[in-house]
């Protein structure tokens, strides 16, 4: 029985490689390499088909795969068109070929035997132990989805740099368009302006003479909620280029679960819309970077740890990688591009939670019985601790040398004090409370923070040691019902939230509309009781 089930697969299988040779002859015939008995020269149906498919495929963006191996036409070479858009390469097509001709199914086809098993298999609904197609799975043309293709590269007509150095923004232009955004870290947007200024400046010009300038990658530390990651994307949207943001914490090394080193490359193709080219010349922010420090105490092998950085010193330092298209690891069902890192920008940035002991332990040192000494707590009130890191500091946290060697622009940012909480509030472009007011205006109604709100909001986010993120979640807290009991009355004209709300001994000011002469603005103020009165 098990013999027989075999020879069902090979009959499935030789079926289809059957079909395949059909219409692979079926097309080579209409190509004109093999002419058929019954050709006619006046026709000329097959020579419009053909010029229908070529144009066809040049209006295309994407490149074609094969079916079976997953390679892109570049790499593959010419495609066999078969039915329903399915392309087959030519290393493929020869494969089926020469496995077709191993087997006999003209003789499995005739066997009594097998057709008494199909009809039986087909009653049953379903064959046993064969996986088919998920038809549900096959979006695109010929069964590959459009994400898992690349974009063909466009023909150029001479050496075009990927940018001009005329478009590139001056630093203090950049630090403008940041300062729009993101309140503070005036250090830290100096550094990171220069540092991308002086990039895209090596991208665009491609060095032009002998000297060879070397990447400007960055390693940004500072506290969580001080705006490292919202910092990497105002840059990104202000420079136009695509941008990739991936979490360190789920990178392992080759060959064990996890997300493969070469995913961080993918997912900027990806923003890039499979585009090769426009990928080479973007960001890539790698978030958490401290988790893949050297795990300590330890006698296993370090997959997510120490490997990792190893792994990613060729991305850092800038070479061709195979990349994953539309996926996160390698695998036979996946089409693979290759991608030069040379021109990618990495910036890397983390909290590294631990750091902050390792700089006090260095700068207490020094002896502490005479007129030269240091008091031991002399740093424990210092909030910007961080900002006296070296790199012998990071090398003891557990990030290797050579990783560290890779990210030549280390800079600090600080942590939010109160008043930077309350500029983070009204004064960014995009600001919370703007949020909200245009939320609220959309209902013809007006919403207001007095002064004394805006310091009890700072004051509750600096009791959560948790950023700016804190904000967002205390304005939502109080912000609920006014949200839901607004829409209910349309007299409702303002909304004055006060310092006694936040805390809770009071409520907001609630203005009604009026059309009394009393009240020009049409305005009449009414105070909300306080909560239990």
């Amino acid at each position: 029985m098990k013999q027989f089930n075999l020879e069902k697969v090979h009959l499935y299988i030789t079926e289809l490689s059957s079909i395949l040779i059909s219409e692979s002859r079926r097309r080579i015939e209409r190509m004109g390499d093999i002419m058929p008995d019954n050709y006619n020269e006046n026709d000329n149906t097959t020579s419009e088909k053909k010029i229908i498919t070529e144009e066809e495929n040049k209006n295309s963006d994407y490149e074609d795969v094969c079916f079976v191996c997953r390679r892109p036409e570049s790499k593959a070479g010419k495609m066999f068109k078969l039915p329903n858009n399915i392309c087959v390469c030519n290393d493929c097509m020869h494969k089926t070929m020469e496995t077709v001709s191993q087997f006999d199914y003209q003789g499995m086809l005739h066997d009594p035997r097998f057709q008494s098993e199909l009809d039986q298999l087909s009653k049953q609904g379903g064959f046993p132990n064969i996986s088919f197609v998920n038809l549900a799975d096959l979006q695109g043309d010929g069964g590959i989805p459009n994400k898992q293709k690349l974009k063909k590269k466009k023909k150029k007509e001479g050496v075009q740099p990927v940018l001009n150095i005329k478009d590139i923004p001056a630093p203090h232009k950049i630090k403008a368009s940041l300062d729009e955004y993101v309140v503070g870290q005036e250090h830290a947007k100096k550094v990171i302006s220069v540092a991308v200024y002086n990039h895209y400046k090596r991208v665009a010009t491609n060095t032009m003479d002998e000297i060879e300038i070397e990447k400007s990658n960055m390693l940004m530390i500072g506290p969580t909620g001080c705006g490292k990651t919202y910092l990497v994307k105002t840059l990104a949207r202000l420079l136009d280029v695509p941008l990739a943001i991936a979490d360190a914490t789920s990178l392992t090394e080759a060959g064990y679960i996890g997300d493969d080193i070469e995913s961080v490359v993918s997912k900027l193709l990806a923003a890039a819309d499979n585009d090769v080219e426009k990928a080479e010349s973007g960001i890539i922010f790698i978030d958490e970077i401290d988790k893949i420090a050297k795990k300590k105490n330890t006698n296993s092998r370090d997959v997510s740890g120490e490997s990792v950085q190893q792994g990613m010193l060729k991305l850092l330092e800038g070479a061709e990688v195979e990349v994953p298209v539309g996926a996160n690891s390698k695998n036979a069902m996946v089409p693979l591009a290759t991608v030069n890192t040379r021109n990618i920008l990495f910036i890397c940035g983390g909290a590294f939670p631990d750091l902050e002991d390792i700089v006090k332990e260095r700068l207490t040192k020094t002896a502490s019985i005479g007129f030269n000494s240091e008091l031991k707590d002399k740093y424990n009130k210092d909030k910007n601790i961080l900002s006296k890191v070296t790199v012998e500091d990071i090398r003891k946290f557990g990030m290797i040398p050579e990783f560290i060697g890779r990210l030549p622009v280390i800079f600090t940012l600080e942590g939010l004090s109160r008043d930077m909480m309350v500029q983070i509030l009204k004064e960014p472009r995009n600001a919370i409370l703007k949020q909200y007011q245009k939320l609220l205006e959309l209902d013809e109604v007006e919403l207001l923070f007095d002064e004394g709100a805006l310091e009890a909001i700072a004051d509750k986010a600096m009791e959560k040691e948790t950023g700016a993120r804190a904000l967002r979640a205390i304005i939502e807290e109080f912000m609920l019902d006014i949200m839901y009991e607004v829409p209910k009355d349309d007299n409702i004209g303002r909304v004055t939230i006060t310092r006694e709300y936040i805390e809770g001994n009071g409520g907001p000011i609630i203005d009604i509309r009026s059309r009394s002469a009393e009240h020009p603005d049409r305005l009449k103020v009414v105070q909300q009781p306080a909560n239990g009165s």
